[in-house]
């Protein structure tokens, strides 16, 4: 096998964000762009010479042309074997089950998460550690700083590798093997949740379920799972087969980019429980009949109810969750006598605590719910969950979240997202607010008076690394928050993103209608931050 050393220059814009290094496929099919940023992980993670290689992705648009490059300079620097995905299929759950299962020392996943795919698209990669988690920001940091200093890379030439049919194959002294993207992950899901009571919930033929997979990554493990090991009927699952380009949709698992589920469980002959996942796998929807449960409340209720599952019988160890989700696992956490941490966006922060034995279960508010099982949020894993509890619970979806308020009380909560905004103008709002943040304790907003407002840092517990300037808060006397940041997981401009909060403690007050209940809250955002000015925006593109 002939290696070539070819020689490049660095690109400015390879500094990987929250979940690894996102950009247009245009961009990524530059000369030398994936190869640089791919040559950077060999070059500074030295387990992988002479180790095993994971590799996969979510089937969007340049998954298989980047895979085949990936494999031939994997091949040109030393590593001995590559786990791939069958069709270069991988979740990036999933991703993470084989890297922990198989002692691999990394993984290279490929997706853009829940960001459109397709030739004018968004494409994706990233490197997970040997714990199978993201890579933390020491890692990235030096991947990003490699790629500033890179002048050269390494690369086999070597001839097309099939990935189409399992099996092993040689690349000089690589070896390739080709495995089923889907059963070590099933395996693990049979070994955490109660197969059979999930399936004599559905032979029952008084449940019925919708599964959404979008066209995404999870439509072979919906299918495997859902229909063929737990007898779900057939038609369970809609849009199983993975697309490209998604089938022209919108691969994030919300009430707007999930249409025809939502409609299916607000109809006439409803469903008693809808669910959808995202791009990659990693996020989670989730709907009862004619009724949503926000990402927030069902982190909380899968805590408080994690020891009706065998893979949790022995109760929680802790929780941790964003700083912008909602308090509501923190009402848990307490009731339980456990330990909660509130962290920075990104999965890679919940690693060391996962690592360390400090907590089970974790949570963001944009629709990712995981556990110490993987060290990745985990779509169908939370899917799993909820189908076990409503076997065991025996009440529908809306009653088991009620029943959770009457207990805990309701966290009323709301995402407002300011899209494509000019980075400079949305730049330069956060500035501003940081800058009045000294002089805003105290104040009164409407009838509610300021205690701490602050740019969010996180100290780690485990290994003491510090992150700062992780997102505005402003806290009230009440406990309502107002929780402002810029998103890292675009590819186009700046997405602002501004979370209301307040917590009601009386069940008669638990049927207000969510943007009613928050809208003093929006209102007191504007007044502090100025988006109409900053943004030209009179309201957010996205409300969730």
């Amino acid at each position: 096998m002939k290696i070539s050393i070819v020689q490049t220059r660095p690109f400015q814009d390879q500094k990987p964000g929250t979940s690894g290094l996102r950009k247009r496929v245009r961009t990524f099919r530059q000369p030398h762009y994936l190869e640089n940023f791919v040559q950077a992980i060999f070059d500074t993670q030295r387990d992988l010479q002479g180790g095993m290689l994971v590799l996969g992705g979510d089937g969007r648009y340049h998954n298989r042309d980047a895979i085949q490059v990936i494999m031939r300079m994997a091949a040109a620097n030393g590593v001995a074997r590559i786990l791939v995905g069958q069709g270069g299929l991988l979740s990036t759950p999933a991703a993470s089950c084989v890297i922990r299962k198989h002692g691999a020392a990394g993984g290279i996943v490929l997706s853009a998460s829940h960001n459109p795919g397709g030739p004018e698209g968004d494409f994706g990669i990233k490197y997970n550690t040997a714990n199978g988690g993201p890579a933390p920001e020491s890692v990235t940091g030096a991947i990003h700083q490699a790629t500033m200093d890179i002048r050269q890379y390494r690369i086999a030439e070597a001839a097309h590798v099939d990935i189409d049919h399992p099996g092993e194959q040689r690349l000089g002294e690589t070896i390739i093997s080709v495995i089923d993207p889907v059963s070590d992950y099933a395996e693990l899901m049979e070994s955490l949740f109660d197969f059979d009571r999930i399936r004599v919930m559905f032979e029952s033929g008084a449940f019925q379920m919708r599964f959404d997979a979008m066209h995404a990554i999870t439509g072979p493990y919906a299918m495997r799972i859902l229909e063929e090991r737990l007898g779900a009927p057939q038609g369970t699952v809609m849009r199983a087969e993975p697309l490209a380009d998604f089938g022209g949709g919108h691969p994030d698992p919300n009430l707007a980019h999930a249409r025809e589920l939502v409609q299916a469980l607000y109809g006439r002959d409803a469903p008693d429980f809808g669910a959808a996942s995202d791009g990659d796998g990693d996020r989670n929807m989730i709907l009862g009949r004619r009724f949503f449960v926000t990402p927030s409340d069902s982190l909380a209720i899968l805590a408080a109810n994690a020891h009706h599952l065998p893979g949790y019988s022995d109760g929680i160890r802790g929780i941790a969750r964003s700083m912008p989700t909602s308090r509501a696992a923190d009402r848990v956490a307490e009731r339980l006598g456990v330990e909660c941490f509130e962290t920075p966006t990104g999965w890679k922060f919940f690693g060391n605590l996962l690592d360390a034995g400090r907590v089970t279960l974790c949570g963001e508010e944009s629709f990712g719910t995981g556990s110490g099982h993987v060290r990745e949020k985990d779509g169908l894993w939370a899917v799993l969950f909820w189908l076990n509890l409503l076997a065991v619970k025996g009440r529908s979806v809306e009653q088991i979240v009620r029943d959770h308020w009457r207990t805990f009380g309701r966290n009323y909560y709301t995402r407002h997202d300011y899209e494509a905004l000019d980075s400079a103008r949305a730049d330069t709002l956060m500035q501003e607010l940081r800058e009045g943040l000294a002089n805003m304790g105290g104040r009164t907003f409407g009838e509610r008076v300021v205690t701490i407002a602050d740019d969010f840092a996180y100290t780690d517990p485990v290994d003491g690394s510090v992150s700062e300037h992780q997102g505005i808060r402003v806290l009230f006397e009440d406990g309502a928050r107002i929780v402002l940041r810029l998103s890292g997981t675009g590819t186009e401009g700046a997405t602002l993103r501004v979370y209301l909060e307040r917590f009601e403690p009386d069940p008669e007050k638990h049927d207000l209608d969510t943007q009613e209940a928050l809208a003093d809250l929006a209102r007191m955002a504007e007044d502090i931050a100025g988006i109409r000015v900053h943004t030209g925006r009179d309201k957010p593109d996205v409300i969730t």
